[in-house]
């Protein structure tokens, strides 16, 4: 079972940066972040996937231009760098990991990842 464990989420203002990462027990060649504001359902952010020398991404159109998604595979280590946020960015950020070994473009539905982290908390302010 892969164990996930987020940081780096915060209070900030509009307009600002925050970069989260998300330290995995093993690696996983998918991987994915994703956020649930209150009263909504929880929504993909961006993903990755790997495949030997390939590598793959996928953003939501919100985040499109503004977040970034990237990997250390030496220490299993997620990132989700996040430029200029907005109010409506304010949510609970998840991080994920896949058991798929399939190559091509990480898609951004809950189903296809089996583990999550716990979560931290992104407020922005306007």
């Amino acid at each position: 079972q892969v164990q996930l464990v987020e940081s780096g989420g915060g209070s900030v203002q509009a307009g600002s940066s925050l970069r989260l990462s998300c330290e995995a027990s093993v690696f996983s060649a998918k991987m994915a972040w994703f956020r649930q504001a209150p009263g909504k359902e929880r929504e993909g952010v961006a993903g990755i996937n790997t495949f030997g020398t390939f590598k793959w991404t996928n953003y939501a159109d919100p985040v499109k231009g503004r977040f970034s998604i990237s990997r250390d595979n030496a220490n299993n280590t997620l990132y989700l760098q996040m430029n200029s946020l907005k109010p409506e960015d304010s949510a609970v950020y998840y991080c994920a990991a896949s058991d798929s070994r399939r190559s091509g473009r990480p898609t951004l539905g809950t189903a296809e990842f089996a583990y999550w982290g716990q979560g931290t908390q992104v407020t922005v302010s306007s």
